[in-house]
């Protein structure tokens, strides 16, 4: 059954579709930032930075502290580990349909072969 207050996964998969917001977290994995450090790389607004936290903090993918006057930005990875995780199960069904898929193929060659032989006798 489907909600309509949006899920957690849900979240965090809107957030991921941005490429802004994923350069965004690629930045944090390599450390905390603040703001200002966020927007030197992109050819944005800080305001529009500051929208793009607000998504990734909403999906619960970044949090803010507070050290003296900043506020720097942290990555949370727990949330993209659940995302993996759902990711991970349809993986795993792509994998056995493959192997499906592999073992038919197989089962189709030695018919061939078979078959190619026979007429060689002839």
């Amino acid at each position: 059954m489907h909600s309509a207050a949006p899920q957690p996964l849900d979240r965090v998969f809107a957030a991921l579709a941005d490429p802004t917001r994923r350069a965004i977290l690629a930045r944090l994995a390599a450390g905390e930032a603040t703001v200002n450090e966020l927007v030197a790389p992109f050819d944005l607004s800080q305001p529009a930075i500051s929208k793009h936290l607000k998504v990734l903090e909403g999906a619960g993918l970044v949090s803010r502290g507070r050290s003296a006057q900043t506020r720097p930005v942290r990555l949370n990875a727990a949330p993209l580990e659940r995302a993996a995780q759902w990711i991970g199960d349809y993986r795993r069904f792509w994998e056995e349909s493959l192997d499906q898929l592999d073992a038919y193929v197989k089962v189709l060659n030695r018919k061939e072969m078979r078959h190619a032989g026979k007429r060689r006798r002839k």
